[in-house]
């Protein structure tokens, strides 16, 4: 029993903990809802461990931002984000998943059971703690671009692509990300605009190479976005070229989608202080498995996958974790 060897507590949570008490003790805590959560969840109930999962900020996670997906598997029609995290939390709860509003505000892994807060009031410990909060996608912030989310913006080429097939887009960003964006979507568009704050790439020297060779892209250095406009859909973008300078002008495109692919943020800010993350936030795993550095506690979906994204992969790491716990708590005999 090593493993729950006490850590030393930091001050602040010493302070910030107070006088609450656990209102219950739960065998296996899922945090977040997206596919990742929800097929844990699955895999978790099957198993008899009765998992409790909190949905978290965005009920269902990124996909209920987007309208058709065609690329989960079993959907041969397609289905929209909302109806598929529907399909996965029925399903869940059919095995006996206890699903619940909430979001968890803080923990502490320094000894077990594992304490989690529930918004900043309800205290529960766990045995074991899978942690699928996925991450958020980063946009410009402007009100044109929140208007025609599921509409035109996307923050995933892979994701909604096919439906511009043949069609004219933009892509925002200058690194690896945005330039694979790219060429992915020059593979199925007619046109692809890439729009770069700054003066050159910050993509590697491969795929700038790539950008550059592809006929279909047409890099544009030095214009920021200011405004998507349209009639219900993305229709056109308006730029501002040299931002600031002298020769200050704007550029009207006519586009039909809108793609971002300046990063995401893992949500994992809560967990930092006894989960080892990478340098952007992202928690690190061992090896092939879902397992975190602290015994116990499995990190599953986009909060530790930052290679691919997608619903398919997210819900492959859920299915990893639940296996991964239950195995954990019949070792450690819990």
């Amino acid at each position: 029993m090593s493993f729950f060897k006490k850590m030393e507590i930091p001050k602040s949570e010493e302070r910030n903990e107070g006088s609450s008490s656990p209102t219950e003790h739960i065998r296996c805590l899922i945090l977040g809802s997206g596919p990742a959560g929800y097929t844990a969840a699955i895999y978790a109930a099957r198993a008899n461990l009765k998992p409790v999962i909190y949905q978290g900020l965005q009920p269902g996670g990124q996909l209920t931002t987007t309208t058709e997906v065609e690329n989960f598997p079993g959907y041969p029609e397609g289905i929209t984000g909302t109806e598929l995290m529907e399909d996965l939390k029925k399903q869940a709860e059919r095995f006996g998943t206890d699903v619940r509003w909430g979001m968890a505000t803080k923990v502490n892994f320094s000894s077990h059971p594992y304490k989690v807060w529930i918004d900043d009031k309800t205290l529960i410990t766990a045995d074991a703690v899978i942690i699928a909060t996925g991450a958020t996608a980063k946009y410009l912030g402007l009100e044109s671009e929140e208007k025609y989310k599921g509409s035109g913006v996307s923050a995933c080429a892979t994701c909604d692509g096919f439906f511009y097939k043949g069609k004219d887009v933009a892509v925002v960003g200058g690194g690896d990300s945005a330039a694979e964006e790219a060429l992915y979507l020059a593979g199925l568009c007619n046109k692809v605009y890439l729009i770069v704050r700054k003066p050159f790439l910050r993509a590697s020297k491969i795929m700038q190479q790539r950008v550059f060779s592809n006929p279909k892209i047409e890099v544009l250095f030095e214009h920021v976005t200011k405004e998507i406009y349209g009639d219900g859909v993305v229709q056109g973008v308006r730029l501002i070229k040299h931002q600031g300078q002298p020769d200050e002008t704007e550029v009207d495109l006519k586009i039909d989608g809108f793609f971002l692919a300046i990063g995401h943020t893992p949500n994992s800010d809560i967990f930092k202080p006894y989960v080892e993350t990478d340098e952007t936030g992202y928690i690190i795993t061992k090896g092939n498995t879902t397992h975190t550095n602290v015994p116990g506690v499995f990190a599953c979906g986009d909060v530790m996958d930052k290679t691919y994204r997608q619903a398919i992969t997210a819900a492959g790491t859920g299915c990893r974790a639940a296996i991964d716990a239950e195995r954990w708590l019949s070792e450690m005999g819990l």
